[in-house]
């Protein structure tokens, strides 16, 4: 559930506000859908996501800049519009976090769960196709499991 949040916090930060002026919601879901942002976040996570006009996201994971590039995929819901702020909504999740988004420039913003100014992650936009990797140890090539599920093998994971 925390690589779930972390995901989630870096993908649903993606939407940017204009110097340091909060955005509305559909300002925001017209600066970001459909868009490639790559993005660090505080604690050293980074990737690339795109997020979909039906509030999913996909995308690419590696936690704490160490350890393989995943792929990841979040369901069609998970960002949603309260009271006119973009928030993220997980099976799971005791509560939806929100965010506070800060325009750096023309194609890069930092996002920050609301509350909590240090959880932030900074986002660049990119320019061209970019590519989203599937990881080489899912022979599936299913995406990154964000959702807590009880398998036989799960002590093996």
């Amino acid at each position: 559930m925390l690589r779930g949040v972390a995901f989630a916090t870096a993908m649903l930060a993606a939407v940017p506000a204009i110097a340091g002026e909060t955005m509305s919601a559909e300002e925001a879901r017209r600066f970001v859908v459909g868009k490639m942002f790559s993005y660090t976040c505080f604690e050293g996570t980074r990737g690339a996501g795109r997020v979909l006009h039906d509030g999913s996201v996909v995308g690419s994971i590696q936690f704490q800049g160490s350890g393989p590039l995943r792929y990841a995929a979040l369901p069609a819901g998970t960002l949603q519009v309260k009271n006119d702020s973009v928030c993220a909504s997980m099976r799971g999740m005791p509560f939806s976090p929100c965010f506070n988004l800060t325009k750096l420039d023309e194609k890069s913003f930092r996002g920050a769960v609301s509350g909590f100014g240090f959880a932030a992650c900074e986002f660049t936009r990119q320019n061209g196709r970019t590519t989203v990797v599937r990881s080489t140890q899912n022979q599936n090539n299913e995406p990154l499991r964000l959702r807590p599920s009880i398998t036989a093998n799960a002590s093996a994971n």
